[in-house]
C-alpha cells in the first residue's frame, strides 16, 4: 500500500535526529531502566497493593506507547524541503489563510505534525493535521484559491489562501 502525501510527516535534519536519538534513548535507556525497577518491585512480594510496581508498569506502557509512536513517524518521514510547487499548500508548509477573504481575519498554521514543532521550539504556531477539516480543505490549493470546508460545529466556511512557506 503506497502512502498519500498526506501520510507523509516532513521534518528538517534536525527534527528527524532529534526523534530518532530520543527513540534510541527509550529503547536503550529507559527499557532496561524500567524493567529493572518492575523486577525489584516484583521482589518485594504482594503485589496487589505494591505501588512502585505499578507506578513502573504503567511508566513502561506509556514508554513502549511512545516507542510505536516514534516508530511510525520516523517510518513515515521525509526529510528535507516539502513536495509541490512554491505557492502550493502540502503538508510540511505554513499557511495562512484569510475567512471569507477578510485580510483582518486571517490564521497561520503549520499543516503536518505536531512533532515537527515538539523538535523546532521557533515555531509558535498551530499544527492542523492534513486530515482535519481546513487542512484537508486546503491540501493542494494555491495562493489566491477559495475554498470551502465543513467546520467540526457543522458550520459551513470560506477561506482564501493568501500565503504558503517553508520552514
Amino acid at each position: 500500500m503506497s502512502e498519500t502525501s498526506a501520510d507523509v510527516v516532513w521534518l528538517t535534519q534536525e527534527a528527524y535526529d532529534k526523534l530518532e536519538a530520543e527513540l534510541e534513548e527509550l529503547k536503550t535507556v529507559g527499557r532496561p531502566e524500567v524493567s529493572a525497577r518492575i523486577a525489584s518491585a516484583r521482589e518485594e512480594g504482594d503485589l496487589s497493593e505494591n505501588g512502585g510496581y505499578h507506578a513502573a508498569r504503567e511508566e513502561q506502557g506509556q514508554m513502549e506507547g511512545r516507542i510505536r509512536q516514534l516508530e511510525d513517524l520516523l517510518r513515515r518521514a521525509e526529510v528535507g524541503e516539502p513536495e509541490g510547487a512554491h505557492d502550493e499548500v502540502t503538508p510540511g508548509k505554513l499557511v495562512t489563510v484569510a475567512y471569507d477573504g477578510d485580510e483582518d481575519d486571517t490564521d497561520t498554521f503549520l499543516l503536518g505534525s505536531r512533532e515537527v514543532l515538539a523538535t523546532d521550539e521557533s515555531v509558535e504556531h498551530a499544527v492542523y493535521s492534513p486530515q482535519s477539516p481546513l487542512g484537508a480543505a486546503v491540501l493542494g490549493a494555491k495562493i489566491g484559491q477559495e475554498v470551502r470546508y465543513t467546520a467540526p460545529s457543522g458550520k459551513e466556511l470560506m477561506v482564501v489562501v493568501t500565503k504558503v512557506e517553508v520552514l
